[in-house]
This record gives C-alpha cells, sequence and structure tokens, in this order.
C-alpha cells in the first residue's frame, strides 16, 4: 500500500504547480504554462485510470475496458469541450476550429500512434521473454464486439461528413450506440490474456485492499481527479492558444496534435503497461475502446457543449479544412477497423498506420502557409486509405456478417473456442 501511496502523491505532486497558477490567478508566461496544466491533467488523468484497473475484479473484463478508456480520456474531454462551449459562446470565432481540431488530432493520433506502439511492445516483450517473435497481437473471438462497434461508428461519421456539420441528432444517435456498446461489453465473458503476470502498476495495491476500501479509495481518487481536470481544462486549452501565437505556430496545428498528447497518455500508459504484463491483447482492447468512445461520445458532446454556450440548441459547422479533416479522420478509421478484421493487428499492419500517419502530419505542416494545398492533401490521402480499407475488406468479406452478429449478441461458440485460438497463437 506504501507503494501505491507513493504513486498517488507523484500523480498528485505533478498537478500542484498547476493548480497553484489557477488558484492564485497567477498569469505565468503560456510557455511556462501549458507544461505545467498539461501536467495537472495528466497526473488527474492517471488517477483516474487507477481506480478504474482496480474495478476489473469485480466487472466484466469488458466493461471495464471500456470504462478505463471512456475515463482516462476524460482530460481531453474537458478541454474539448471547454473549446465548443466557447465556439457557442463567440460563433464564427476561432473555438469552432479548435473544437473539431482537438477531436480529429486525438483520434488520428490514437490509430496513427499507439496502435502501432502497443504492437511493437508485444513484439519486443516476447522476443525478450520467450525468444520467439511473434507476428502482432492476436484479439479473442469475443472482442469481434469492440469491431463491430467501431465499424458501426466509424459508418456514421461519414453521414456527418456528408452532411457537414455536427448536430444535435448525431449527438441522440452517437449517445445510443455507445450506450448499446456499454451494455454489450457488459455481457462479454472475463478473459485471460496469453503468459499474463500480475495486474500491472499501482491498480495492483489498491486490488489488494478490502473491498470496502477499494471502493471508497476509487472513489477519493475520482472526485480528485475530476476536481483538477473541471479546474484545468479552461487555463490549459487558453495556454495553448497564446503559445501557439507566442511562438509564431499555427494555433490550429498546435492544437491538433499537442493537446492530445497530454490528454491521451494516461490511456496509452496503461495500455503499454497492460502489454508489458503480458496482456497485449487487453492493452489493444483498449486502444479500440478509447477510439469507439472518440468517435461515439467525444463527438456527440460537442453539439451539447456549443448549444449550453450559445444558451440555444446549436451544432459545430464545418468549413471546407474541417470537412477534409473529419473526412480524412474516417477514412484512417476505417482503414485501422479493416485491418482488425482477421482479429489480430500485425506488425505490417502497425507500419502501415504510423507510416500514413507520419505522411499526413508531414503533408499538415508542408503546406501549413497555404490552405487550398492543405486541403488537397488531405483529401487526398482520404482516398488512399478509402482505397485501402476497399482492398483489405473484400479480402476479409467472410468476416464481416460475424461482426454484424456480435454487436447482437456473443456466439457461444465463439466463446468456447477461445482457449482453441490462445493455444494456436505464435508466442
Amino acid at each position: 500500500m506504501g507503494r501505491f501511496a507513493a504513486y498517488v502523491l507523484l500523480a498528485f505532486a505533478a498537478a500542484v504547480p498547476g493548480l497553484w497558477l489557477r488558484l492564485a490567478g497567477v498569469h505565468a508566461n503560456p510557455l511556462v504554462a501549458t507544461p505545467l496544466f498539461g501536467a495537472a491533467l495528466l497526473g488527474a488523468g492517471f488517477l483516474l485510470s487507477w481506480g478504474a484497473e482496480a474495478a476489473e475484479k469485480h466487472v466484466s473484463q469488458g466493461l471495464v475496458v471500456a470504462a478505463l478508456a471512456l475515463v482516462t480520456v476524460l482530460p481531453e474531454y474537458a478541454v474539448d469541450v471547454y473549446y465548443a462551449f466557447e465556439a457557442g459562446r463567440a460563433p464564427g470565432s476561432d473555438y469552432v476550429r479548435f473544437a473539431a481540431a482537438n477531436m480529429t488530432g486525438a483520434n488520428r493520433l490514437l490509430v496513427g500512434v499507439a496502435w502501432p506502439l502497443i504492437v511493437a511492445l508485444a513484439w519486443w516483450r516476447r522476443r525478450k521473454h520467450a525468444g520467439a517473435v511473434g507476428s502482432g497481437i492476436e484479439l479473442e473471438p469475443h472482442n469481434a464486439v469492440e469491431i463491430g462497434f467501431l465499424a458501426l461508428a466509424s459508418a456514421y461519421a461519414f453521414v456527418i461528413v456528408l452532411r457537414n456539420r455536427i448536430t444535435l441528432l448525431d449527438t441522440l444517435v452517437l449517445l445510443a450506440i455507445f450506450g448499446l456498446y456499454v451494455w454489450r461489453t457488459s455481457k462479454q465473458p472475463k478473459g485471460d490474456d496469453e503468459d499474463k503476470d500480475e495486474e500491472p502498476g499501482p491498480a495492483a495495491a489498491l486490488a489488494a485492499l478490502p473491498k470496502a476500501r477499494q471502493f471508497a479509495v476509487m472513489g477519493a481518487l475520482t472526485a480528485v481527479a475530476a476536481a483538477i481536470i473541471l479546474a484545468m481544462a479552461e487555463p490549459f486549452a487558453e495556454a495553448l492558444v497564446a503559445a501557439g501565437r507566442s511562438l509564431g505556430i499555427d494555433q490550429f496545428l498546435l492544437i491538433q496534435w499537442l493537446a492530445p498528447l497530454a490528454s491521451e497518455a494516461p490511456t496509452v500508459t496503461v495500455a503499454v503497461l497492460l502489454v508489458l504484463a503480458g496482456r497485449a491483447t487487453s492493452g489493444l482492447v483498449a486502444m479500440v475502446s478509447d477510439k469507439i468512445n472518440q468517435w461515439t461520445l467525444l463527438v456527440g458532446m460537442l453539439p451539447l457543449a456549443i448549444s449550453a454556450g450559445a444558451w440555444a440548441p446549436s451544432g459545430l459547422p464545418l468549413d471546407a479544412r474541417q470537412h477534409e479533416e473529419f473526412f480524412l479522420t474516417a477514412a484512417q478509421s476505417l482503414f485501422a477497423l479493416s485491418l482488425l478484421l482477421p482479429l489480430r493487428l500485425g506488425l505490417k499492419s502497425a507500419a502501415a498506420l504510423l507510416g500514413l500517419f507520419v505522411l499526413q502530419v508531414s503533408l499538415a505542416f508542408v503546406f501549413r502557409d497555404d490552405e487550398a494545398r492543405t486541403v488537397a492533401s488531405l483529401t487526398a490521402l482520404a482516398w488512399v486509405y478509402l482505397a485501402l480499407a476497399a482492398v483489405l475488406a473484400f479480402h476479409h468479406r467472410r468476416r464481416l456478417m460475424p461482426l454484424a452478429t456480435a454487436v447482437r449478441r456473443v456466439d457461444a461458440t465463439q466463446r468456447g473456442s477461445a482457449t482453441q485460438r490462445r493455444s494456436d497463437q505464435v508466442s
């Protein structure tokens, strides 16, 4: 328990400087304030994740993975909701672009960087511990639920692209998809990854406590972390904008690629710990769940935040640049989904995700001063993603129907075949 307390104190210590700036009303240089506020959000994200990990002992593993992916991205939600709220207060301002930038950047960073990182670490761990080189991460048959819901959310994203606006109707649909996803994951069996070591990180010490104390500590961690996130969202968002202005860096690109780094770090770190503890499948599923959360809750909350800021029903309009950013994000999601159709993610697939992500970021910075070329490059790359996804979907066409079935129910025969799948997996 002493080790767990040390972790908690370390996470809270990371938040203290930012909290002091906020509560004392100190107006620091944005280049100083931005990393301090970001560190506070990072610490709060870790506090949330440890409590969610410990809950795995009490409820369905699928539900815990979904909840873990949700709570660890709350810092990101807070920042994006702030931008959307300000966009509602000042229609036509840059805050409209900032809200879309943070959302699309977070989605693409997750798939383009975090997913390949998980696969690379799993390969490295197998090589180090077993002396053999695995070709990727195998998913369990019941993980078709996550893939099926990712397909559903990704398909609906193209409806938004066609209408060129995120509305309150989209909020209702996306919240319904998320609610159905949580319900379905709660029905999943409790799995066990191959080569599983003890629970990773501070959650192990928390899980060793008596049940009553566990729930008390989890509640306290959640309350403290939520308070920090609420306090830090506004100053971090504003400091980031001011830092971009001070450095002469395109604020849109700064918010798109830098803000999600702090907000996504807890969720990625938890997934990394799972992989290093021999639970590569859980680590990858956590990343897929994070993507589902972003495509449903994060996108769906934006019209609510804008409406609250405007004191009237409103939506998030997508200008030419935002339309193509959203289109590219949806296309990347569809490509990532097609790579998961065989219920595995291999090294070659991970390399493709990372390579295409590096290309899109490079193009964004190369054409940062030319809006027309930026839009054209985003459009071209989106069609590349879609073409690759179509080829993969045709190749794995026999797996499409089982995914649709998985959204509605768990196939008992698939559940029973999980043990056989693990025995056949390359160690």
